[in-house]
């Protein structure tokens, strides 16, 4: 009896039951936790990420189980606490886009109209990575869900992907939140590499000083014009300017605070580990999950690239007045990239301020990338 319960102790230990996709899923969460503490990359990503995957992937914890075995509510006492946070996805990211609508001010791209030019340029590795998906045999749900990884944007590849291609949202997910993490680190080189010193030197003249008043009328007019062409828009881009009429407004200061605060870090404790946990060793390590991981770097630098050729553009058209620094700040990793562009910008010039410039591409890529999600959605969810 003693044998038999000591043998029965020693099956249920996590060690008897580690396997090599789990040990090597352990190592990656412990090099997110170093980039993100050590170096830090994006921490309040990274680190519930990481901590998330690194949880999930310590055998016999039971902290995850894959929602698909969840099929009535009886159940949900059976699983693990992370799968409740997963079962809430398909609320929590319009939550992160009201929380993102609260701390985002506008006002560069009400004063600078012409940045939705660049958000909107900075959508292209969206597409180029939708056709390489397709040319790697995923169809065109799968597809979508995949490039929408080129938007930077972790809550809309979550909304899209959950809709179009619920299999892949792990793999997605954790590709997508991975890179809007490591902005730092990917974009610099590509903006180097597509500008000369003269262009990254650039002073910009300061913006105009925008009215309460536009501030106010912009998160109405966009809601109204965007879901009455785009009704399936409306959970996302509806919240995120619900969040930031809430800001602007200045009769809901309370309900500002806690969607810029309190809210939005509850969501992204719960969504960082409920993606992080979704990478388990078994189903995360296979060959489409490589495909999604090569082709997600591919969108994330054709955006970046499409964004700061297209700044470059207008730079030669307006005779010199625009840095094509702000052009990368088009992805919508909010407001990592547009730091991104202020830094590189400044590393070649010390007086040099870009970042009001660029975040102007940089809210215009939060909504373009939503944009862009519902009119895949439109056009691949009824199949």
């Amino acid at each position: 009896m003693i044998l038999e319960t000591m043998k029965k102790f020693l099956m249920d230990m996590g060690i008897t039951n580690l396997d090599y996709k789990s040990a090597i899923m352990i190592f990656v969460a412990l090099l997110f936790l170093y980039l993100a503490i050590k170096k830090g990359f994006e921490p309040l990503l990274l680190v519930p990420i990481a901590f998330g995957m690194l949880l999930s992937n310590l055998p016999m914890s039971g902290i995850y189980l894959d929602h698909a075995v969840v099929t009535n509510s009886d159940q949900l006492s059976e699983v693990g606490l992370l799968t409740i946070f997963y079962l809430l996805k398909p609320i929590l990211p319009s939550l992160i886009f009201l929380g993102v609508g609260a701390m985002t001010d506008f006002g560069p791209l009400i004063a600078n109209p012409k940045s939705l030019l660049l958000g909107a340029a900075a959508q292209f590795g969206i597409f180029f990575a939708f056709f390489g998906a397709i040319f790697l045999g995923f169809n065109a749900q799968e597809a979508a869900s995949i490039g929408i990884i080129g938007g930077a944007d972790g809550p809309t590849a979550i909304f899209l992907t959950q809709r179009l291609a619920p299999h892949l949202l792990g793999a997605v997910a954790v590709a997508a939140y991975s890179y809007m993490a490591l902005v730092p680190v990917i974009q610099p080189p590509i903006m180097k590499l597509l500008t000369t010193k003269k262009e990254r030197i650039i002073k910009m003249d300061m913006l105009r000083t925008v009215s309460q008043k536009e501030k106010i009328l912009f998160p109405i007019a966009v809601t109204i014009v965007v879901v009455l062409l785009l009704p399936a828009a409306a959970p996302l881009i509806g919240l995120l300017m619900l969040g930031n009429l809430f800001k602007e407004c200045g009769r809901t200061l309370r309900l500002s605070d806690t969607s810029a605060n309190a809210l939005i870090n509850i969501v992204t404790i719960m969504l960082g580990l409920a993606v992080g946990a979704s990478a388990q060793g078994e189903s995360f390590l296979v060959a489409d999950t490589l495909k999604i991981v090569f082709l997600g770097i591919c969108a994330f630098g054709f955006g970046t690239a499409g964004g700061v050729l297209l700044a470059k553009l207008m730079n030669f058209i307006t005779g010199g007045k625009i840095n094509p620094l702000i052009g990368s700040a088009g992805v919508s990793a909010v407001p990592m990239a547009a730091r991104v562009s202020q830094v590189v910008g400044q590393k070649e010039n010390p007086a040099n301020f870009l970042l009001m410039h660029a975040m102007g591409p940089n809210v215009a890529g939060v909504i373009g990338s939503a944009v862009v999600a519902a009119v895949m959605l439109s056009m691949f969810g009824g199949y």
